[in-house]
């Protein structure tokens, strides 16, 4: 009962939050120069007065700024997003179409670079001050530090130019008409170097934030006492070091893994993938603002969402922390 009212007032917590992030989006968007009336007029090759105030007129545009947000709030009440004005299609249905490919390339860095970051880390608490710790550590300092689209660009280049063992671009094969695990494999393929690639920037974070966390969590007094009982150094390690040396990781890592989602703009641009991202930098590029707002929302959402799912796993990691 407990957990279910804490997941409910958060739940509240998030969309309060999502209304404001709305309010602020919409604001600052519209503060921004630009004009899709101007765009759409300008492409049609017809820029006079006339057609621009129509276009005006046709999107709401003309009207005060206040009334554009009273109705851009009632349709969202709706859960209408708008349509998007250079593709003449719902918002919705657009983000909807992108989505599962950005949660795909998303959730699978976001696991590989978990699971990679906290046995590197791990590996290298337990061997402090060795070579593999400092190996470790200098790798995990150079691919922080390493600009994510040079990484990704030396990927394609490594990978898919020279060894030719990856394809470099796109989705799937375009025109192989695979189906059942043939086009399973073909999308894995397509995808194995945007997923590296995003997740070695996110696992050299969690590997050092492992390894930090490890050796503070090896000094307690309750490892101490585990050892003097004689509980072999392995259950130590898994039962005591790490499980409560997970908690800092597990917050970093609920508050990366929404942010990933809309940070995988560069990614997906340079593999050609045909997530949200590239949708978001078309929608910039085109001054769709219904299109920019939606997607915008979308992502906010998700990052709330794994905010709370955060909180949750809390509970499952130290049960000695309660929801209430």
């Amino acid at each position: 009962m407990d957990q279910l009212r804490f997941v409910l007032r958060r739940l509240g917590h998030g969309l309060a939050t999502l209304l404001l992030i709305a309010i602020m989006n919409f604001v600052l968007i519209r503060a921004a120069p630009g004009d899709p009336a101007t765009v759409l007029a300008g492409e049609s090759g017809a820029a006079d007065a006339q057609l621009l105030q129509q276009l005006r007129q046709r999107f709401d545009l003309d009207r005060p700024l206040p009334q554009q947000l009273a109705t851009y709030l009632g349709h969202l009440a709706h859960g209408d997003l708008g349509e998007s004005y250079r593709q003449q299609q719902p918002v919705l249905e657009l983000i909807m179409d992108r989505l599962p490919a950005t949660l795909l390339l998303t959730g699978s860095a976001f696991v590989l670079s978990l699971l990679f970051g906290v046995a590197l880390g791990a590996w290298a608490s337990r061997h402090a001050g060795r070579w593999q710790d400092n190996a470790i550590s200098t790798l995990s300092m150079l691919f922080y530090a390493t600009p994510l689209y040079w990484l990704a660009l030396m990927a394609v280049l490594l990978f898919s130019v020279w060894l030719q063992w990856l394809p470099g671009f796109g989705y799937e094969a375009i025109g192989a008409g695979f189906t059942g695990w043939a086009r399973v494999r073909d999308i894995a393929a397509h995808l194995a170097l945007p997923a590296l690639s995003l997740a070695t920037v996110y696992m050299a974070i969690y590997a050092r934030m492992t390894r930090a966390s490890m050796l503070e969590v090896a000094h307690q007094d309750f490892v101490k006492t585990a050892r003097a009982k004689g509980i072999s150094e392995g259950r130590i390690l898994r039962a005591h070091i790490l499980r409560n040396a997970l908690l800092p990781v597990i917050t970093l890592a609920g508050m990366q893994a929404g942010a990933m989602v809309g940070g995988a703009v560069l990614i997906e641009t340079v593999f050609a993938w045909p997530g949200i991202g590239r949708l978001l930098y078309e929608a910039l590029a085109q001054r769709d603002y219904a299109l920019l707002l939606g997607t915008f929302l979308v992502t906010a959402a998700i990052a709330v969402l794994f905010n709370l799912l955060t909180d949750v796993v809390y509970t499952l990691v130290d049960p000695r922390i309660e929801l209430s």
